[in-house]
């Protein structure tokens, strides 16, 4: 077991990088050697925060320092596959935020040069690391929900409205990746329906379908033009059901004691399905941030050798769906014109 200090760089500092930064800053047993980012501004303006961090510009100064132990890539998702590699191959461990890349394809030669090189791969999917997320975890495998017939998941907002991809891409990886968690398994079936409204060919809600080999089904729906802004997701259970509701400040976990069973004789016409209704339980959530956990969750892994949570086998299963929702879409998905386009027609009008 290897107690050295990790030797980090964070690559990308934009939005959520600052945030990864700042994180990967914080984490025990890690020193952030560097930090980079192509645009100036950026590296200006973090560089003060991080004075013992060299800031660079040309990520291959990273690739070429051999200190460096791991890398985390938090760059916009086009360019996650290619820096990715380059960093594997240099011999680094590597962080990459969700989604781990754009396509199955190169999602399997990631897994796949990780493991050549025997590197730790791990992929951003931040609630997997979330507390409310582990106690779900814990309660299913437990039998506390008894079986688990089916879970829906709702990540609603107005906006952020993106003009490179869609609505399902940006919202729904942190579902896909929780729902996959949660039951354990690949589904066997997916079907999907979207809508453009907003921009021509980029979809601005999303609902899919995912069907899973035992009978558990499990529903996503997405959309950045919604009037409420919602994280939540219930649980199903034969016995008892369970929402999260991300979205509340104090009670985002509650376990409802509620069920319905056909008691008795089946065979009897008889029988009536009663409805059970008992107590809410609503436990105590650790107040601890997602991104302290997952982050110091890579410097552990890489410490103590062992495989992430969230590795690159995990982030190729998401983006297999990913993929195959995208198929989805093209194939069905119904076109509206965006609605800017009919701004001259109100003006004549």
């Amino acid at each position: 077991m290897n107690r050295m200090p990790v030797e980090l760089a964070v690559v990308g500092l934009g939005g959520w990088g600052k945030n990864v930064v700042r994180s990967f800053a914080g984490a025990k047993q890690a020193r952030l050697a560097y930090i980079c980012d192509s645009n100036p501004q950026l590296l200006d303006k973090q560089r003060q925060f991080y004075p013992g961090a060299q800031p660079v510009s040309d990520f291959r100064r990273i690739l070429d320092d051999e200190s460096v132990n791991a890398v985390a890539i938090v760059t916009p998702a086009p360019f996650h596959y290619e820096m990715a590699k380059a960093a594997l191959l240099a011999g680094k461990h590597v962080y990459v935020e969700k989604p781990l890349t754009l396509t199955v394809e190169d999602a399997e030669e990631l897994v796949a040069t990780a493991d050549l090189v025997d590197k730790k791969l791990m992929v951003g999917h931040l609630l997997m690391y979330h507390p409310a997320v582990t106690w779900m975890k814990e309660q299913i495998d437990a039998g506390e929900l008894g079986q688990v017939y089916y879970m829906y998941c709702q990540r609603l907002n107005l906006g952020v409205v993106r003009p490179n991809e869609n609505a399902f891409w940006s919202l729904a990886p942190h579902d896909i990746s929780i729902i996959l968690h949660l039951f354990g398994a690949e589904p066997e079936k997916i079907t999907a329906s979207g809508s453009c409204f907003l921009q021509d060919g980029i979809d601005d809600v999303v609902f899919a379908n995912l069907t899973f080999p035992d009978g558990r089904i499990a529903q996503i729906h997405v959309s950045w033009l919604d009037p409420h802004k919602e994280r939540k997701m219930t649980v199903v259970g034969s016995q008892k059901m369970l929402v999260f509701d991300d979205m509340h400040p104090t009670e985002k976990l509650r376990l409802f004691d509620k069920g319905a069973q056909f008691p008795g004789d089946s065979n009897s016409p008889a029988q009536v399905i009663s409805v059970r209704h008992g107590d809410i339980h609503i436990p105590h959530v650790p107040d601890k941030q997602p991104l302290d956990l997952e982050t110091q969750h890579f410097v552990d892994c890489i410490i103590e050798n062992r495989t992430p949570l969230s590795d690159g086998r995990d982030g190729l299963r998401v983006v297999r769906v990913l993929e195959q929702v995208e198929h989805q879409l093209r194939e069905v998905t119904i076109r509206h014109f965006p609605i800017h386009q009919f701004q001259h027609l109100r003006k004549v009008a």
